[in-house]
């Protein structure tokens, strides 16, 4: 492995800017599928502009975007502009959750397939690595799928009333 396939996040600021970066890469490369992973995505970059705009760029028919959590609680309140995006993203974004996880058994990852992952081993401390690896890449796909058992639809694109 060399200094390119992997870079450890030490800060709040350097899991954000991993997060930014992850998600050009995913555009410009043309990764198919993005995961993201995390308890409720409160300290998320989602409704950032930037992140909006480079979803915007990576998203086309053949793609699909997952999301997984404890709660979409907090995406609700926080990240208005990816919300109102995936409105308009609906067919190829999908957010399921998993309440069976307790508390602090959610991992916290994005996954860009063939791309780049971004995973905290401490999300309190925002502690973790980003790497181009695709051994890294299949750990990561394995934490995803462990959640992704037991996992329901949640956070429709869209809400119906009487």
């Amino acid at each position: 492995m060399n200094a390119r396939d992997s870079t450890v996040i030490q800060t709040r600021g350097e899991f954000h800017a991993a997060l930014k970066l992850a998600f050009a890469e995913a555009a410009e490369r043309g990764s198919r599928e993005i995961w993201l992973c995390d308890e409720d995505y409160a300290d998320w970059p989602l409704g950032e502009r930037a992140v909006v705009e480079q979803l915007s760029l990576w998203a086309t028919s053949s793609r699909r975007l997952t999301l997984l959590a404890r709660s979409f609680d907090e995406v609700a309140r926080r990240h208005a502009r990816w919300v109102a995006w995936r409105r308009h993203w609906s067919h190829i974004v999908h957010c399921r959750t998993n309440n069976d996880l307790e508390t602090g058994e959610m991992p916290t990852l994005l996954l860009a397939s063939g791309t780049t992952s971004v995973r905290l081993s401490d999300p309190v401390h925002h502690r973790g690595l980003v790497s181009h690896d695709m051994a890294d890449e299949i750990r990561c796909k394995e934490a995803i799928d462990a959640v992704l058992q037991r996992s329901v639809e949640a956070f429709p694109a869209t809400t119906t009333g009487l």
